[in-house]
């Protein structure tokens, strides 16, 4: 009688993965990768609530609350611009006040991602509103320094394709920290008005010469219907300067234009 011989059903095979094995193995990647695509998906929403907060701490910076009467002129478009700016790593942002007598200012601020502004042009074009409530002088302290309370006084004078340019700083202020400058410039005809400041500059002739050439980059986009103002940016530009020129001649100031006292000379 022969004999057969024959393979077990249950034979153990080392090499065989048992299916409940497998299957858990393949919902634990799954798992990983609706947590992987989770986590990610979170990081992303975090970096663009991250941005959204830091260009809103810029714009709350860089946009001061419009003075009482006037109010933003968002469908309004700039008048003025900056050829060339020496705020390297700063946001330049535009905005456009009106009055309802028909004043408009055109403000230029320059400003850092969560800082406050390093400086500020004004061009202000009276309209027929009456007096302000507060004096030109006292109003640009304002700006310069909120809430700070100081007055401001004379720092000299440099010159600009406008003409002189007054320059006044705050009271008491010393040269431990970096100095802030403010400028202020009336023109007749047209009615037009420039003013501002800037606080970057470690010494004061680097101030000046930062304010001189703010002024003589300031070019004209559009008159609207105000030929005076057009007529006015043309001769301007004629009279312009070389900014190089103008940092060399605000190191090298004299007693006239210095801000400091001047220096007599001999024995009184």
């Amino acid at each position: 009688m022969r004999l057969f011989w024959g393979t077990r059903a249950d034979f153990y095979q080392p090499s065989r993965i048992h299916p409940a094995l497998s299957s858990s193995f393949d919902e634990g990647c799954r798992m990983a990768a609706r947590l992987i695509a989770y986590v990610g998906t979170l990081a992303l929403l975090a970096i663009v609530a991250l941005h959204q907060w830091n260009e809103l701490r810029i714009d709350a910076a860089a946009t001061p609350a419009a003075p009482a009467g006037w109010s933003a002129a968002t469908r309004s478009y700039p008048a003025f611009a900056i050829s060339q700016s020496d705020f390297i790593g700063k946001t330049e942002t535009y905005e456009i006040l009106r009055h309802p007598e028909g004043g408009r200012k055109d403000v230029m601020r320059w400003v850092a991602a969560g800082e406050n502004p390093v400086a500020e042009l004004e061009i202000y074009r009276r309209g027929g509103e009456s007096n302000p409530p507060q004096p030109p002088l006292a109003e640009l302290a304002n700006r310069v320094d909120p809430g700070g309370g100081r007055e401001l006084e004379a720092a000299g004078v440099i010159d600009s394709k406008f003409g002189p340019v007054s320059l006044l700083r705050p009271t008491g202020q010393t040269d431990r920290r970096p100095p802030c400058l403010a400028f202020l410039k009336q023109i007749d005809d047209p009615d037009l008005r420039l003013s501002g400041w800037a606080c970057q500059d470690a010494t004061l002739p680097a101030g000046r010469a930062r304010i001189g050439c703010l002024l003589n980059r300031l070019i004209l986009l559009s008159a609207g219907n105000e030929p005076r103002l057009a007529e006015l940016f043309a001769r301007a530009e004629l009279r312009r300067g070389d900014c190089g020129a103008a940092a060399t001649s605000a190191l090298s100031a004299d007693w006239v234009t210095n801000a400091e006292n001047p220096r007599l000379r001999g024995a009184l």
